[in-house]
């Protein structure tokens, strides 16, 4: 396994900063006017995508869309800015400080699962979060929303997809939900028994599916014989207690808002 080289990390930014539809916000490319703050920003979430992606990755787990709270925010798949802020993203920091202007800093609760579920089961540094579709679908005029991506949408997303599949060859791909599991079946990636070069389907910790999620991960990687020990948990300022197993806390309560309740958002 190799870390993405210069030129195919230049080939992936090409594509993920590429126009997009109608009532799709580009995190990479695309200022959010109403919440992104100084430390926010098109530059600043492809930096942190970058340094995200600076690894050899051992496993690449593949959500549907980027959500609104989430990726649309943070530049990252299934990472909130409560994470960042939370320093439970390797190799991620903003020192603490916010990055959007919301009051409350965006919390997603995929977020909290995925991260809490990979320090639990000692990866988190050596695994890598992407969606089938990069970029956040939302309804029309309503950024802080979400909506499932059209078919042909899904279509555009598969360019980068490929390349970060072909720059990481050696890595475990995970479909997290039944759009990820899709899209990599279009790619050649089918449902695999380990090792021979397919997916491996888990299921989205979206809509009750958490433990389901968590068990699916913990199974795979137990079956290959990755577990490694618990690591130190950071600390957090989302709980304030030092030592507590991030995917065991509760999601924070949100402010009033838009309410979607759709699958694969990350």
């Amino acid at each position: 396994m190799h870390a993405m080289s210069p030129a195919a990390l230049a080939r992936f930014l090409h594509l993920i900063t590429a126009g997009c539809t109608p009532d799709v916000f580009n995190p990479w490319t695309d200022r959010d006017p109403r919440y992104d703050g100084t430390l926010n920003g098109p530059e600043a979430r492809r930096e942190r995508l970058c340094a995200h992606l600076s690894i050899n990755a051992r496993q690449i787990l593949i959500g549907e869309a980027s959500g609104y709270q989430g990726c649309h925010v943070s530049g990252i798949p299934f990472t909130s800015e409560r994470a960042i802020m939370s320093a439970v993203v390797p190799r991620v920091s903003c020192a603490g400080q916010r990055l959007s202007t919301r009051h409350i800093p965006w919390s997603e609760p995929s977020a909290t699962v995925v991260w809490g579920t990979l320090h639990a089961l000692g990866i988190a540094a050596t695994t890598i979060l992407w969606n089938a579709f990069p970029w956040h679908p939302h309804r029309a005029g309503n950024l802080q929303s979400n909506r499932t991506p059209t078919r042909a949408e899904r279509a555009q997303g598969l360019a980068a997809l490929a390349a970060l599949l072909q720059a990481s060859p050696g890595a475990r791909l995970f479909a997290v939900g039944r759009h990820a599991q899709l899209a990599l079946q279009g790619l050649g990636y089918g449902s695999a028994v380990i090792g021979d070069g397919g997916c491996e389907v888990l299921r989205h910790p979206s809509m009750g599916g958490a433990t389901q999620f968590r068990e699916g991960l913990r199974r795979a990687l137990r079956s290959a014989g990755q577990t490694q020990a618990r690591p130190a948990t950071p600390r957090t300022r989302a709980t304030g207690a030092a030592g507590r197993p991030v995917a065991r806390r509760a999601a924070p309560p949100t402010a009033r808002g838009p309410r979607v309740r759709l699958r694969g958002r990350s």
